[in-house]
């Protein structure tokens, strides 16, 4: 699987994103070649090598013709149109149209308004769709599978922009970042723009350290700005090493507390409120902890950069006063729901895939409980019959 990973140390913007995507080998006629599918004019896209603090890179120069666009807006259906009547791939346009509608929903937040109502200067709105459009279909160009993201950092300070001077992050940028890991390390400015952070939040598969990989290519993507670190956005292209013929690999966070002096009958609320919060696993097993007490070590799993709300939320529901977590690597077969027909009912089954071919068939138990007592009829016996029938369901495939 031919992945990226955007190490975002100094931040990240659009341009910056292009030109990463230039630096490690995208040609510059093949992202205009893929923009020209747009049908827009009056706007030029080069690239020119800089060095920012002693490290190479390239910077995407978009050029807009101020005096064409300068009393025009534009508002989210009108760059979903531009997008939707291209000659775009389908799959380029679907993440296209995702970041500009993410975009909206953080612009509307702020502005206490709806989507349909925010209007994007047009000057503005042509820049941002040759980044996100360039962004997405030069990826696709590359031939990546899959994207990881470093945590974001952020910068400090306030911004200039046509509503005055703005704290930092912005607060579009702000809302984009939510559930997302972000830091700031004091640098002086604006490192992440609301358009780098649409782009990164809604293309990343997970956000934390570099994956397992074999690293082909490495290029910088410069910004405009110069702050005291340099104003780069580093793009590693490579191999990942993890991958296993016919399964699904992934990171996830495991986290656990030891807990000996709680009323046992809230671990029923806490796993059933967790796994609506969407914890991946909830699991409980009894221990002897100091003093031979009898405990519980209450373990979950979930997505790395959910860690701290799951954290908090047991620090806030439980005895326990803190935790540990790691980050485990996680094997697993594709999984599908679908039903099936029973002489009691349909049935959902789960069903476990390796290359293509189902290993495992359950039915759901919920759905059997739920014909057992709906019909009357003993629990076992609706869960044979939905053995029976997945079984034969398995064997038709």
């Amino acid at each position: 699987m031919k992945i990226v990973y955007f190490d975002c140390f100094a931040g990240a913007s659009g341009d910056m994103i292009l030109g990463s995507l230039i630096d490690t080998g995208l040609a510059v006629e093949r992202l205009r070649s893929e923009l020209a599918k747009l049908h827009l004019t009056h706007y030029e896209l080069d690239a020119k090598k800089v060095t920012k603090k002693g490290i190479g890179g390239s910077q995407a120069l978009v050029r807009i013709d101020d005096h064409h666009h300068h009393h025009h807006h534009r508002n989210l259906d009108d760059i979903r149109q531009i997008i939707e009547k291209s000659e775009l791939d389908d799959a380029v346009k679907l993440q296209s149209v995702r970041i500009f509608t993410r975009l909206a929903e953080a612009e509307a937040k702020v502005h206490q308004t709806t989507i349909d109502k925010i209007h994007f200067h047009e000057v503005g709105a042509m820049d941002a769709i040759i980044d996100v459009v360039g962004s997405v279909a030069g990826l696709a160009a590359l031939g990546v599978e899959r994207i990881y993201c470093s945590p974001l950092h952020v910068g400090s300070g306030t911004v200039e922009c046509a509503h005055g001077t703005l704290p930092v992050p912005a607060p579009a940028t702000a809302e984009l970042i939510k559930g997302k890991p972000a830091y700031s390390t004091g640098v002086n400015g604006e490192l992440l723009t609301p358009t780098g952070a649409a782009i990164l939040t809604t293309l990343a598969f997970e956000f934390g350290p570099m994956p397992p990989m074999t690293v082909q290519q490495v290029g910088y993507g410069a910004g405009t700005s110069d702050p005291s670190i340099p104003n780069l956005l580093r793009m590693v292209i490579g191999d990942s090493s993890e991958e296993v013929q016919g399964y699904q690999l992934e990171r996830v966070a495991v986290g656990e507390t030891n807990i000996d002096d709680m009323n046992p009958q809230i671990y029923d609320y806490l796993i059933q409120r967790m796994l609506e919060m969407g914890a991946l696993d909830v699991f409980l097993v009894p221990m002897q902890m100091k003093k031979n007490r009898p405990g519980t070590l209450l373990t979950f799993i979930c997505e790395p950069h959910r860690v701290g709300e799951f954290s908090d939320f047991l620090i806030r529901e439980t005895t326990t006063i803190g935790l540990r977590w790691r980050i485990d690597n996680r094997i697993k077969a594709y999984r599908s729901i679908k039903e099936i027909s029973t002489k009691y009912g349909p049935v959902k089954v789960k069903v476990a895939e390796v290359d293509g071919r189902a290993t495992n068939v359950a039915p759901e138990y919920e759905d059997c409980k739920r014909l057992a007592l709906e019909k009357k009829v003993p629990l076992k016996e609706i869960m044979e019959q939905a053995n029976a029938a997945a079984i034969l369901s398995r064997g038709e495939q």
